[in-house]
């Protein structure tokens, strides 16, 4: 007589695990695409290209072909720090240029290393210098140039743009690594619920630079709060990765949302902080006028 099958991956089991909770879908809250991503790998696949035959040439042409190998590759990781640094810059208000215009500096190692690769097949010095200008030209026309100017800082305090902009790069640095420890736990939900995180601590940053009178109310939650924020994360990462226990993931996003709720709402009190400092402001110039028109009139 034929059996009916029964086991784990049968309709019976998984009707009795209805009740069960099911995995909290994937969230990309705070997972941008990274600018340029195709063209930046394609740099660094096309600086791996001579290998195929740097080793078949004589030795000085081999050592020419290398040093060019070399400067592509260079080309490759100026540019994509450089996008990134572009891309911090594009997302805050208030911001300094980069120190090093890493693009540029990428646009110049690339003709570098095309022009060596060029001269060290032909030994031709004019195909090379063409070469060269054409390759750093096609880079500048890809990615563009690096900011050339600050952002934001008309008429801001240069000491208070400075101490902000100090407190943020700290806060960032301890963001990051809040997201190296989580990455231990090997669990792609927390990564989402840590990013997630970030982005809302991101909009405490962009309050902070609208408004540098707010630094002092923002204070501890872009220090002591995130540093114990990163040191329970950490203490997690570590436990969870030996011991996978449901019960401590779950006191974790407990933990995450709480910190969640707590960071909106210091955001939503500082703008609300600034709406009634707005509103005192324009009420304050409003009797004055209406006095100076009283007093014309009589």
């Amino acid at each position: 007589m034929a059996q009916r099958f029964g086991g784990e991956f049968s309709p019976e089991a998984r009707s009795a695990k209805a009740g069960s909770p099911r995995p909290e879908p994937v969230s990309f809250r705070g997972r941008k695409p990274m600018r340029h991503g195709a063209k930046l790998n394609l740099l660094f696949a096309l600086a791996l290209l001579p290998l195929l035959s740097v080793f078949f040439q004589p030795l000085i042409a081999m050592a020419t072909d290398l040093v060019g190998m070399g400067a592509l590759l260079l080309s490759a990781w100026l540019t994509r720090d450089g996008v990134r640094a572009e891309d911090a810059f594009a997302e805050r208000k208030v911001a300094r240029r980069p120190a090093i215009p890493r693009k540029i500096f990428g646009a110049v190692s690339m003709a570098a290393g095309v022009g060596l690769l060029v001269f060290g097949g032909q030994w031709a010095v004019l195909p090379a210098l063409l070469s060269a200008l054409i390759a750093g030209a096609l880079h500048l026309g890809a990615f563009g140039l690096d900011p050339l100017r600050d952002k934001g800082m008309e008429g801001v305090d240069r000491m208070q743009s400075d101490r902000i902009a100090r407190k943020i790069d700290e806060a960032e640095k301890l963001l990051a690594q809040m997201r190296d420890a989580i990455r231990r736990a090997r669990d792609n939900q927390l990564e989402d619920r840590v990013a997630g995180f970030s982005e809302t601590v991101r909009g405490l940053f962009r309050q902070v630079e609208a408004d540098p009178r707010d630094l002092a109310a923002a204070r501890r939650y872009l220090g002591v709060y995130l540093q114990g924020a990163r040191d329970a994360t950490m203490q997690f990462a570590d436990l969870y990765a030996r011991s996978r226990d449901a019960e401590v993931r779950a006191d974790y996003i407990a933990f995450l949302d709480d910190l969640d709720t707590n960071f909106a709402s210091r955001t939503t009190a500082l703008l609300r902080d600034d709406r009634t400092n707005f509103d005192i402001e324009t009420e304050v110039l409003r009797d004055r006028l209406n006095r100076e028109n009283l007093h014309n009139e009589g």
